[in-house]
């Protein structure tokens, strides 16, 4: 689905990614972990199209997107779910949901819609007519990640989608990832939460200081007491 060889990306003179390789399978979720400053919000922004990279390739779905812009890569089936939300908040949750609305690629009568994303969060159901300054911050998380869905992407890209939720919405968030992949999108994700990542991806990458310095399954990161302090804090 999503394949990144080698991507060297800068913001001016200052060396960001320096030479990042992963791959996203098919139906999967994969996580890149780290703190801070580390580079993770750099690798979305190379590969949706805002920051593209001056070294190294990016494929999605076996087209080369290295230097496409970003509505070229959401045309193709890319979603994003940006840090921050980035609701609109003048607008009502219908309206933030029907503006990014947009046509299933797959042609099976299996696209998301508003009544189809309302299954799927049924408190956005509850608040469709309130504006998005007015909604708290786990609705506007199920809000960000419902207007993602209904790009009807096949893949999505999530910027730290935990940050500022309390424990329990947290928990629920990582149900509604496997609810996803079991929709058969892919995803991957940016996360600075160790738990919530380890407990919705299949794979896993620690980046650090722009360099992926350990990659695993769940359980083998979970295990590794010396990669979780050194590089995760834990």
């Amino acid at each position: 689905m999503l394949r990144v060889e080698d991507i060297h990306t800068y913001y001016g003179d200052s060396y960001v990614l320096q030479g990042i390789s992963l791959e996203v399978s098919e139906g999967t979720v994969v996580a890149v972990l780290g703190r801070n400053g580390m580079g993770k919000t750099t690798l979305i922004r190379s590969i949706v199209g805002f920051t593209p990279p001056r070294q190294g390739k990016i494929f999605f779905r076996d087209k080369e997107i290295t230097h496409r812009s970003s509505y070229e890569t959401v045309r193709l089936g890319m979603g994003l779910v940006p840090q921050g939300r980035r609701i609109f908040p003048s607008l009502s949750v219908v309206e933030n949901l029907t503006v990014a609305g947009r046509a299933g690629t797959r042609g099976n009568g299996d696209g998301w819609n508003l009544e189809r994303v309302f299954t799927l969060f049924p408190r956005l159901a509850d608040r469709k007519s309130h504006r998005g300054n007015k909604l708290s911050g786990g609705e506007q998380q199920m809000l960000a990640i419902a207007r993602a869905l209904m790009g009807n992407p096949q893949f999505i890209l999530m910027d730290e989608p935990s940050e500022g939720l309390a424990p329990l919405l947290v928990r629920g968030l990582a149900q509604t990832l496997k609810d996803l992949k079991g929709h058969g999108l892919s995803i991957l994700l940016v996360e600075q939460n160790l738990h919530f990542a380890l407990s919705a991806a299949d794979r896993v990458h620690v980046l650090n200081k722009g360099k992926i310095v350990y990659s695993a399954s769940p359980d083998e990161l979970l295990r590794n007491e010396e990669v979780k302090h050194q590089y995760l804090g834990v």
